[in-house]
């Protein structure tokens, strides 16, 4: 429980909260400018805890200190933290663009942490590993998040040209979700009587 590879991802988790409470104190940055501060610190937290979804399971590896525990907690802390963030984002910009992806994405999440835990119950969860379709998909969720949650202009761009950004990777990480969640299917179905 106290390696350094869990104490990392309970820290993502504890920073979820954090994380929400900073998004509810900006202003309403669609009718003005947002304080600089709050959204700053608001992405940070985001860059940080995925930055840190990919460190503790390199640190994991590295130290050998893979656990059961960790196993765990790192797809949770990720679904947790990703679902938050679109839930936030739907109910900000309440568009369709915003919400049928977010829709897609949690659907998905749900769908696969059931299909994991039926593995499990059945005795094949081996069956059902991460893809390099799932990782590729995760990637870019952060980074549409990171770019849709950015509400100021960066060096030469526009917080428009951010936000038009973010969501072309948001459709782009949807598909790889509708990929990646009908290759998890197709897998988990196998395992079904017939």
């Amino acid at each position: 429980m106290t390696t350094l590879p869990n104490i990392i991802t309970l820290s993502r988790i504890g920073l979820i909260p954090v994380f929400v409470a900073l998004f509810y104190l900006q202003p309403n940055y669609l009718e003005g400018e947002p304080l600089a501060w709050i959204n700053n610190s608001l992405v940070a937290i985001f860059a940080l805890i995925s930055f840190t979804d990919f460190l503790d399971g390199l640190l994991a590896r590295k130290l050998n200190q893979v656990s059961a525990l960790g196993a765990f907690l790192d797809p949770v802390a990720d679904k947790l933290m990703v679902c938050a963030a679109l839930v936030l984002l739907t109910d900000y910009y309440q568009t369709w663009y915003i919400t049928i992806p977010s829709i897609i994405i949690i659907s998905r999440e749900i769908l696969v942490s059931a299909l994991r835990e039926w593995m499990g119950e059945v005795g094949k969860r081996a069956n059902i590993t991460v893809s390099w379709i799932g990782k590729s998909k995760t990637f870019m969720q952060m980074f549409a998040i990171l770019f849709l949650l950015y509400q100021q202009p960066l060096f030469i761009f526009s917080s428009k040209e951010i936000f038009s950004s973010g969501l072309f990777l948001l459709f782009s990480a949807t598909i790889l979700t509708l990929w990646s969640g009908f290759n998890y299917l197709k897998a988990g179905l196998k395992t079904f009587d017939s």
